[in-house]
């Protein structure tokens, strides 16, 4: 059963999440470094910085971890060095190749589940850890983790949604949430040749040319993540919130702050979504089309009834401040 809910509050309360907070910081930094224009040769707002190497890509990509989040969570702080970095190269339509991390710890007792998690993640997903760097006598404990991954000539990028894609949203909704924090694990305790096969999902799409775009969703949410997407791409839509495939007894003001271990948005031409939905259902993974792109861009959402809310005009500001024309990043 639907739940009435204000549109127009849970607008506002996708603008203030601390997700779209987080990835608001970029702005800043974009634009500092002079990153913005989307005709750089590599254009900064993909989940990977995609370098050409000969008839493919090399994917490298970096995740730094709260400190209170390993601190709370430091086996699944380690996990998830691999596992989310591993998304990423696969919203990419790519493949892992190895992996290296940086940890600082008090001591050697307070890296040990870290190790283990990191250790853990490395087996199931059949990644190898390589190398990094460590320091067990820091002050206080952090860590950073980064893979390098090789896709094909054929990328899914943050880039190429078009007007008149449609917006699919595949999630894994095996899973349950590691109280009381936002992140539903479908990955801690899985058979890791099914972890391996449904990632292996996204760069299938990119080599059968059934995709050009796609973002694995991270802290910011399904709609947070939509907005960079879209941002990317230059393109605006309208998300239908009940369309988002969830679990029954999650409700949806929770699950649209939520970060999946196996969640991704794929732009889509509507003649292949129904193939690009039967891959992932196939897999046993919950896909659905909840949108369609437009030229507007301005990224709506729609509640049950009709009703639409405005999220972001990205005519009015940024919110990476990637994907921008020359003119918006000299300004």
């Amino acid at each position: 059963m639907t739940v009435p809910f204000d549109i127009q509050a849970l607008s506002r309360e996708i603008q203030d999440a601390r997700g779209i907070a987080h990835k608001r910081d970029i702005d800043a930094v974009v634009a500092r470094l002079g990153l913005g224009s989307r005709h750089a040769a590599v254009p900064v707002g993909d989940d990977c910085a995609a370098i050409p190497d000969g008839d493919g890509h090399l994917l490298l990509a970096i995740e730094g971890f709260l400190d209170s989040f390993v601190a709370a969570d430091p086996y699944f702080a380690g996990y998830c060095g691999i596992m989310v970095n591993l998304s990423d190269v696969a919203a990419m339509g790519g493949r892992p190749l190895a992996v290296v991390d940086a940890l600082w710890s008090r001591d050697a007792a307070e890296a040990d589940p870290i190790l283990a998690g990191l250790s853990d993640a490395a087996a199931l997903y059949g990644v190898p850890v390589v190398g990094g760097h460590t320091n067990t006598r820091a002050s206080c404990g952090n860590l950073a983790v980064a893979v390098l991954g090789r896709a094909g000539p054929r990328l899914l990028t943050s880039f190429d949604a078009a007007p008149g894609d449609d917006l699919v949203a595949a999630i894994d909704l095996r899973g349950r949430f590691r109280e009381p924090h936002p992140y539903w694990d479908a990955s801690t305790g899985a058979p890791g040749g099914r972890l391996r096969g449904d990632l292996a999902l996204l760069p299938g799409l990119a080599e059968d040319g059934l995709a050009c775009a796609a973002k694995d969703i991270s802290m910011a949410g399904v709609v947070g993540t939509a907005l960079m997407l879209l941002e990317c791409s230059r393109v605006g839509g309208v998300i239908d919130l009940d369309a988002i495939p969830r679990p029954d007894h999650v409700p949806l003001t929770r699950w649209l702050t939520a970060f999946p271990s196996f969640g991704y948005l794929v732009s889509v031409r509507p003649d292949r979504t129904p193939a690009v939905c039967a891959r992932f259902a196939d897999r046993g993974i919950a896909a659905a089309r909840i949108g369609r792109l437009d030229a507007s861009r301005v990224a709506r959402v729609r509640g049950a009834t009709g009703e639409e809310a405005v999220v972001w005009d990205f005519a009015v500001g940024p919110l990476m401040g990637c994907g921008q024309d020359e003119a918006e990043a000299a300004a």
